[in-house]
């Protein structure tokens, strides 16, 4: 499937944002009341502050690196024609349960306010030893929401890391990461398959896994860029959704096996087609990304992961995304090759595990202290900087605890974000109302 143009009429949305004013989940009792160790009001972060990204030497700048087209066809020559996205929902052979059937333990990393008015949890049987990362959906992909016929959301995963996520920060993993593709067309009965993500090797004629986590993704057009931590320089992998490739055999392996192809369990394969590099091995990598449309052109922005005791502040930046058609899908770069940043910022903020820019603001999730814990989610601009607070005792930790990535879903007006084993979403203009 090609890239189906920008321009669509979005009664679509208008409806779905209709409808979900009046049925917002009654999600807030679940969540358990704050401890009395977060009654600790942190300081407020303040204004960001711009910088010049000449002042980073250049350290902004990722160059794009593509791989071969003859390996990628050979790839598909021998592991058979590519489906799409289409196909891979056909074949969901999973269920997310909603709200109402998911635990206790689970929901209690919901935030507690703003509430989130769709809530669903994945199965422990496919998500044991794995750790959850980043979302994106197909609000990212097309302004209309969909790709093709379908609503989407995409999942990502990492093996290792404890199956509710760890408290430290992005690190590179020893494990294999993957995609739930999620059918998301009826809201009430949500299905997913895996997706294995790949790297080509040995000229085409095989694939290894990606071994990296998934703390930052976004689809936008017919690509899907994620972030990876994968070598010493390597900033964000790139998949074709028009290149997904059927495993053939269900086996632990990755890549060629006796008989045909396998993907460790997973049905599907995303062998990456290009990638983006970091000028050096102390430049700053994106530990979370997300889709800002309310910029033209459209931009990727960025942030990177300090950690709460580090000495120095937090890095936002943006890079434009490409308008030549041929170049569907991937960042803007200049004659060398080379995508530097439009703009970026500083910010007190630490811990980020998160990020959304949106008009004027950014919205930064920050994650818990505490295992058992929630976050704070802030908005900052060049004015200042506001936090969700709790009604219930005036904290601002009543962010999700997992802190997971943000995405918006601007057709529909959504936040979507994951916690733990909670896929959840609410709407933009909440936040906005429990910010003041």
């Amino acid at each position: 499937m090609k890239h189906r143009g920008r321009h669509r009429r979005r009664r679509r949305g208008r409806v779905l944002r209709a409808t979900l004013a009046g049925t917002a989940l009654s999600l807030t009792a679940a969540a358990t009341l704050i401890s009395a160790s977060q009654a600790t009001v942190t300081d407020a972060p303040g204004a960001l502050k711009p910088i010049a990204a000449s002042a980073e030497d250049g350290q902004l700048s990722v160059a794009e690196q593509r791989v071969p087209e003859r390996w990628l066809d050979r790839l598909a020559s021998r592991m058979g024609r590519p489906v799409g996205v289409g196909a891979v929902l056909r074949g969901a052979d999973h269920s997310l349960r909603t709200a109402a059937d998911c635990s206790t333990a689970e929901k209690h990393t919901l935030p507690i306010e703003p509430a989130a008015t769709r809530a669903y949890c994945f199965g422990d049987t496919d998500t044991r030893g794995w750790r959850p990362g980043a979302v994106t959906t197909s609000g990212d992909a097309d302004d209309d929401g969909r790709w093709g016929a379908d609503r989407v959301i995409l999942s990502g995963w990492t093996r290792g890391g404890g199956e509710g996520g760890s408290m430290d920060g992005p690190a590179p993993e020893r494990g294999l990461a993957k995609v739930a593709f999620v059918d998301a067309n009826d809201l009430g009965r949500l299905r997913y398959t895996w997706a294995l993500l790949a790297v080509p090797v040995d000229g085409g004629r095989d694939y290894r896994g990606l071994v990296s986590s998934l703390s930052g993704m976004v689809w936008y057009q017919d690509k899907l860029l994620v972030t990876t931590r994968e070598g010493d320089r390597s900033a964000l992998y790139v998949y074709d959704m028009d290149r997904i490739q059927r495993a053939t055999v269900d086996s632990d392996a990755v890549g060629r096996v006796r008989g045909g192809w396998a993907a460790h369990g997973s049905r599907y394969v995303l062998p990456a087609v290009a990638s983006y590099a970091l000028p050096g091995d102390d430049a700053p990598r994106p530990a979370s990304v997300s889709l800002d449309r309310s910029t033209a052109p459209d931009s990727l922005v960025a942030s990177e992961w300090v950690p709460a005791d580090g000495d120095r502040r937090t890095r936002l930046w943006r890079y434009a995304l490409s308008r030549d058609p041929a170049r569907s899908g991937l960042l803007a770069t200049g004659s060398s090759g080379h995508a530097d940043p439009v703009d970026a910022y500083e910010t007190k903020t630490t811990d980020v595990r998160g990020v959304l820019s949106y008009r004027s603001g950014w919205y930064l999730n920050r994650a818990a202290g505490s295992a058992e814990g929630h976050g704070t989610l802030w908005r900052q601009d060049l004015g200042g900087a506001r936090a969700t607070e709790c009604a219930a005792d005036e904290t601002r930790h009543c962010w999700s605890g997992g802190s997971g990535s943000l995405s918006y879903w601007e057709e529909t007006g959504e936040v979507w974000s994951q916690s733990g084993r909670m896929l959840f979403a609410l709407p933009l203009a909440s936040v906005d109302r429990a910010l003041g």
